[in-house]
């Protein structure tokens, strides 16, 4: 019998337990071993609720405990989810974790600790809820060399951003309904402003690059200046809009950023709508994988943490996991890397085609229907510091949005 504890009987948590009780035949089956919860940690008591019997109050009584094998963090946040990950690694117990605040933060450290006691510290599903990127590049993967890694990492804002471009609802209209669907909080702004996606994408780009790499040093824009106009300009050029957490090698450096960007029919990502996520990976020998999947919701994230639960009974006394140094990584900065960029401009594109084109060379225009007060162009591929010298000089910019190829 493999004994385990749950700290923290929110959504997450409850869905492990869930999982647990629903499939525990095929899980035991496939840890070669009994999985079962001894304790359960939260700072509230649940009567009426079967787990009762199972809950404390006290993280000692989990830490002090040599029967709790592992550990399965679900508290979200830093603190005091950081001081108790550790405190239980030190103490001889595995852990596993779907909180990608602390991954992208203390993740080098707390792969370190779990290296030197020869236990583990898993956490597929910080990143992909139901999707397993992280067991793919850790195991499936190793042999590449990871050129690109980009995703729709963030359901809620993928749920907003199809409600606009198939329905032609307006931002505060789709924000409102993804609330009172329970897709978006109250606060929405972790999702709204990329930074959900940012330290998703932190912890993909340390992995690929074996270097910490810091959620603060990403570029990060959201989608709360995304439009019912950027949208028909879309539509006009046949492409889409999405939010994508990208990391991309240039040469010997890496560079990543989280933006929305205008797809064309042909990118893989282009299809991904509604709550569903997915990431793209290239990889030098294997080239292109696609990996679809829930990327959030209460059972397809404790699904990938159940998973992880098996692989670190599978491993008790063996180190599976892929380190990353701490060591930070400098990324390429934003001013150097390239693409092709979709400008909104004021005024009648008769009148001021040549300004544009003065400013950005040759351009591609665009013309959307009902948009009779501005028009749009898209340039030719220039470095993001040229394009912000020439939008500096240029009157009646409305908005840009990057094209991703």
């Amino acid at each position: 019998m493999v004994n385990i504890a749950v700290m923290g009987y929110g959504t997450v948590g409850s869905g492990v337990v869930e999982v647990i009780r629903t499939n525990g035949d095929i899980i035991n089956q496939r840890a070669a071993d009994e999985i079962s919860i001894k304790y359960v940690l939260d700072i509230r008591d649940f009567p009426g609720d079967p787990i009762q019997e199972k809950i404390v109050h006290d993280v000692d009584v989990i830490i002090n405990d040599p029967e709790v094998r592992i550990v399965v963090e679900v508290m979200g946040g830093i603190e005091p989810a950081y001081t108790f990950v550790k405190r239980c690694l030190e103490a001889g117990k595995s852990v596993v974790t779907s909180n990608k605040a602390l991954v992208a933060k203390h993740g080098a450290e707390l792969l370190s600790i779990a290296r030197s006691r020869e236990l583990n510290f898993l956490f597929e599903a910080s990143v992909g809820g139901g999707i397993p990127i992280i067991r793919a590049l850790n195991s499936c993967l190793t042999a590449d060399r990871i050129e690109e890694i980009t995703g729709i990492l963030n359901g809620t804002t993928n749920y907003m951003l199809s409600k606009m471009f198939y329905e032609g609802a307006d931002y505060d209209e789709v924000l409102k309904e993804a609330q009172d669907n329970g897709y978006a909080e109250r606060n929405p702004e972790a999702d709204v402003e990329g930074y959900d996606a940012c330290r998703k994408i932190a912890i993909l780009s340390s992995l690929i690059s074996g270097q910490q790499v810091d959620f603060e040093d990403i570029y990060t824009e959201g989608i709360t200046k995304i439009t019912k106009k950027d949208m028909l300009y879309a539509k006009a050029m046949n492409m889409t809009i999405k939010l994508l957490a990208s990391s991309k090698r240039h040469g010997d450096h890496l560079h990543a950023i989280v933006a929305p960007a205008l797809l064309a029919g042909g990118h893989p990502l282009y299809n991904v709508n509604d709550v569903f996520n997915a990431v793209y990976v290239n990889g030098n020998m294997l080239g292109d994988a696609m990996f679809y999947g829930s990327g959030a919701g209460k059972l397809p994230t404790a699904s990938a943490v159940v998973a992880d639960v098996v692989d670190a009974a599978k491993h008790l006394h063996r180190n599976i996991m892929t380190m990353w140094k701490n060591e930070k990584l400098t990324l390429l900065p934003i001013e150097d890397t390239c693409r092709k960029f979709f400008v909104r401009m004021s005024g009648d594109a008769g009148t001021r085609r040549a300004e544009a084109e003065e400013l950005f060379g040759p351009v591609e225009f665009v013309s959307a229907e009902g948009l009779d007060d501005e028009f749009g162009f898209v340039t030719g591929v220039m470095t993001e510091g040229d394009y912000a010298e020439k939008a500096a000089r240029a009157e009646g910019i409305l908005h840009m949005i990057r094209i991703e190829e």
